[in-house]
């Protein structure tokens, strides 16, 4: 009998391996948010790697627990999107990006990139001033079996909780919601495997820079500034948009309490190429406007107002 030719090959096999490539891209995703955070450019990559993850499924074989990795991989890409665009003040886009990023976390049956995903979307709302929708969002986060189970996951989703009633000037809530955030840390163990989304950001410095938020948004500026300070001395170094933040933060507080020689040098120490990303140039905006209001005129209100001038032309 002659020989059969011509005979195409069988799909392929999908395995770890495939899983394992695109954990170690997401990796690279989540260093270039610490190092920039923010950019269109990171958005985008994101996305394409979420796709690509998708694609895989259309590609081969698979196990169920394959599939169901798969799903979770283009999950934790379209997440990171919808962050990028967050700190990027690219609100339309990130509310898009939470839709897909939820469908496709759900499909996973992950509850922790489901976390991340419900935890943003309560950052987002947060961001755009709707403390009912951040609250109801962040609910869904701090309800997980992962937030459940594991005490650093619920930690972060009281201390965010604390930053969205900050929201509403509510410090009582604010001080119960970080009293069960620092509480949870504390039992946390640091040993315990976790995703590298979680690990790579929050720990002690995290919690105090949400702290920091949450105070600063009820208008308690001692409380604000005392965690600024110690948010600064614990924050790893790598973070530099964090810092960053944390700094305008500080000078923010300052601010509140009438210390404005301290303020606008705090404002002024934070390196001019960091103050280029969207976040921290509308804070910056902020704070110049909140001294123009306190110090019309005023020697410091023109240092200011020079320093912000050429700090533009060169960050242009």
């Amino acid at each position: 009998m002659a020989a059969l030719t011509g005979i195409a090959a069988g799909p392929r096999r999908i395995g770890i391996g495939d899983v394992q490539q695109l954990q170690a891209r997401f990796a690279e995703v989540v260093a270039s948010d610490h190092r920039h955070g923010g950019r269109l450019s990171i958005e985008t990559r994101a996305g394409q790697l979420a796709d690509e993850a998708l694609a895989l499924q259309e590609r081969g074989t698979a196990t169920q627990r394959i599939r169901a990795q798969l799903y979770a991989g283009a999950a934790s890409f379209m997440s990171s999107a919808m962050w990028a665009a967050i700190d990027g003040r690219r609100f339309d886009a990130a509310l898009h990006h939470h839709q897909k990023a939820a469908s496709l976390a759900a499909m996973s049956g992950d509850s922790s990139i489901q976390f991340r995903i419900w935890s943003h979307a309560g950052s987002l709302y947060r961001h755009l001033g709707r403390p009912g929708d951040a609250l109801a969002a962040n609910d869904v986060a701090r309800n997980l079996p992962i937030a459940r189970r594991d005490p650093l996951f619920a930690s972060l989703g009281h201390a965010r909780h604390a930053a969205i009633h900050g929201l509403t000037g509510d410090t009582n809530a604010v001080r119960r919601s970080l009293g069960h955030a620092q509480e949870a840390l504390d039992r946390a163990d640091s040993g315990a495997s976790r995703p590298l989304w979680i690990t790579a950001f929050y720990d002690q410095a995290e919690l105090d820079s949400l702290a920091l938020a949450a105070y600063l948004s009820a208008g308690s500026w001692e409380e604000a500034e005392a965690h600024a300070h110690r948010c600064m001395a614990l924050r790893r170094g790598a973070m530099q948009r964090s810092h960053a933040i944390t700094t305008v933060r500080l000078a923010h507080a300052q601010l509140g309490q009438g210390d404005l020689e301290p303020a606008v040098a705090t404002a002024m120490s934070v390196p001019a190429e960091v103050s280029a990303h969207p976040r921290i140039t509308g804070m910056l905006n902020a704070f110049g406007a909140k001294l123009g209001d306190l110090a019309a005129g005023s020697n410091l209100a023109r240092t200011w107002a020079e320093y912000a001038h050429n700090t533009r032309r060169t960050t242009a």
